[in-house]
């Protein structure tokens, strides 16, 4: 595994005062960028449930939160659910949901970069990478949709990725999977601006979480990513969770329909 730092800056950061109490949901929230979006939620006081498949990284945060928030926040709820089996997604939300007593921010953060190569990738596992890619994101919004309504101001933010953007190779599904969700997080927020929700997306560019450094980053690529980037340095989750802490908060309030990059410059 290659050691990397990152010289980003460390607190003290914004606190939003609208975000305490506020009921949170984040898919993928067991490890990498999901884990931060956790901890930054639960250190605003928002309450906060979220949903993976890694039950042992899901234990290990709720631990690691239930001794460190003290009086910032309340330990978040786990709920173990699949997201590329669309059948249980209805199920998962609405115990989250009923678990926090209603939903005002939903964050749709799963994902997998899985590298497939365009000349062998076949239409199951095209089917599989839009299923964990793209297709949960907006099957996990149509479960909250109607909750969210009653929210009176609710804020729904989509992970995407510059990856889309760059161009990136040898991850073709994922890719257009995160192009998709651009439009798809446009499209939604004109459908429920009606109902006071809005709705954004976000392209991070090369985040260090210990997922990246354990399997993709080696030293020729971390070259690679500073080279591109304006930034010199590497980029760190909770870069990317201070972008959401504020589309969640009463502090973007007339900011919808739009995707914002964090990619140090890249793009």
């Amino acid at each position: 595994m290659t050691t990397l730092r990152s010289s980003a800056p460390t607190g003290p950061f914004a606190t939003y005062p609208s975000l305490r109490g506020r009921r949170v949901l984040i898919s993928g929230g067991a490890s990498g960028i999901g884990a931060a979006l956790v901890r930054g939620f639960v250190v605003q006081g928002s309450a906060v449930a979220f949903v993976d498949v890694q039950d042992e990284a899901a234990a290990a945060l709720i631990t690691e939160l239930g001794t460190e928030s003290g009086a910032v926040g309340v330990a978040p709820i786990y709920r173990h659910c699949d997201l590329s089996d669309t059948g249980a997604i209805p199920g998962a939300v609405a115990d989250c949901i009923r678990l926090l007593g209603g939903l005002d921010v939903l964050v749709n953060n799963a994902g997998n970069d899985r590298r497939h190569a365009s000349d062998t990738v076949n239409p199951a596992e095209w089917d599989e990478l839009m299923a964990i890619n793209l297709r949960q994101q907006f099957f996990v919004t149509q479960a909250a949709l109607p909750t969210l309504r009653q929210s009176g101001s609710a804020s729904v933010v989509h992970m995407s990725s510059i990856a889309w953007r760059i161009p990136s190779v040898g991850l073709p599904a994922y890719v257009a999977a995160k192009a998709g969700i651009v439009g798809l997080a446009r499209s939604l927020a004109f459908e429920e601006g009606k109902h006071n929700i809005r709705v954004n997306s976000i392209q991070p560019g090369a985040i260090l979480t210990e997922k990246q450094k354990q399997l993709w980053v080696t030293p020729e690529y971390s070259a690679e990513i500073l080279s591109r980037q304006a930034l010199r340095r590497h980029l760190e989750p909770e870069e990317v969770v201070r972008l959401a802490l504020f589309l969640a908060a009463d502090d973007s309030s007339g900011m919808t329909g739009q995707s914002y990059v964090i990619d140090g410059g890249w793009v």
